[in-house]
Formats: C-alpha cells, structure tokens, sequence
C-alpha cells in the first residue's frame, strides 16, 4: 500500500555550487512538490539552491514551509515569501521541527551541512525513531562516491544491508517520490553483533 506523503522535507545548499544543474535540480524538486500537491519543508532560507527551491515551488502554486535559527536570519537571509515560517532558537530545534512537519525527506547537492542533516535523519530511521523515506537525488553524480562508501561500510561489517537499502537514490525527483511512496522500511536492528548471535 502506498504512503500519504503530506509534506517532504529538502536539504541542499545555501550556495548554488559550480555546476547549473544543481539550480536546475532544485528548481525541478520544488515544480514536482507543487504539481503533486505535496507541501515542502526546507531550511528557510532566500539562498543558493535552498532559495530556487522555494520560489520554484512557490511560482508552481506549491506549498512552502522554512525552518531558520534566529542566527542564521541575516547570514542566509530569511525567504520573505513563504507559506509559512517558523524561526527557531537553535539548529536542533530546526532539524526536529522540520521531521517533524515531515513524512519524507530529499537531500540534494549541498555542504557538510546538508550532509549533517541527512545522515541525522538517517540515523533517527535507523535505530527505530521514525520510518520515513529518506533518499538522496544524485545530480550529476554528486552522491555516488558517498553511496559507494556506504557500501563499503556494509563490506566492513558497520552498516547492515538491510540498513543500507534505507537510502533511497535515483536523479530524477519524480522517480525518487515515486520510491518513497512505495517505501517499507526494515525491520531489523541496527547492532551487528546481535545479529551475529555474539
């Protein structure tokens, strides 16, 4: 049976980087969020891919929801447009906020923050916090050498496979909701050594 998705959260850049198809990328995530009539959630910020984000999805008729410590108001310059805003005290607020107001989340090229975010997110799904899809668009290539780490994570015997399928990827944002709608999470935990019966 397919999941409602009511909102997806998207982590990405607060810099657009090097290469247009990250702009075209998130540009395109927040036209598929507003045509299917799923609400974004996201940073809050007016900047970098996190901006074209919003005002993409804004334009297409979407919902546009952001998350912003008071700190960083000025620094990434708060998007003034939103459907709605929540400023909050501090980034832990911030990335539990925006779980919470989620029932899936896209990460998209971005820094060690938006990696930060991602693998939070992860980790919450992978000891049991929550069961929500989590999966990462992979623009031009942008994530293959760190899903090629996870598997060698998997090789080293840190990460379970079951626990590796967790992350959902795909560079087309259609494609990646579609696998979230249909996502079932494992049912294993997370402690090799418990499955190892030692």
């Amino acid at each position: 049976m397919s999941r409602e998705l009511k909102r997806i959260c998207v982590y990405l850049g607060s810099n657009p980087g090097n290469n247009p198809a990250y702009v075209s990328a998130a540009e395109s995530v927040g036209r598929e969020l507003a045509g299917r009539g799923i609400g974004l959630v996201y940073g809050g910020s007016s900047t970098g891919l996190m901006g074209r984000l919003a005002d993409a999805c804004l334009a297409a008729g979407g919902e546009a929801i952001g998350v912003i410590p008071k700190r960083l108001v000025e620094k990434e310059i708060a998007h003034q447009g939103l459907t709605e805003s929540h400023v909050v005290n501090s980034m832990h607020e911030r990335k539990q906020l925006m779980a919470d107001f989620s029932d899936a989340f896209i990460t998209l090229p971005g820094g060690i923050g938006t990696l930060e975010e991602f693998f939070e997110v992860l980790t919450w799904s992978q000891i049991g916090y929550h069961a929500k899809p989590c999966g990462l668009l992979d623009v031009n290539g942008y994530y293959t050498c760190l899903t090629e780490h996870m598997d060698r994570m998997v090789a080293e015997g840190f990460l379970l496979p079951d626990h590796r399928r967790m992350v959902l990827t795909s560079p087309d944002p259609g494609e990646l909701i579609d696998l979230f709608a249909e996502y079932d999470p494992p049912r294993v935990d997370k402690w090799i050594e418990m499955k190892k019966g030692l």
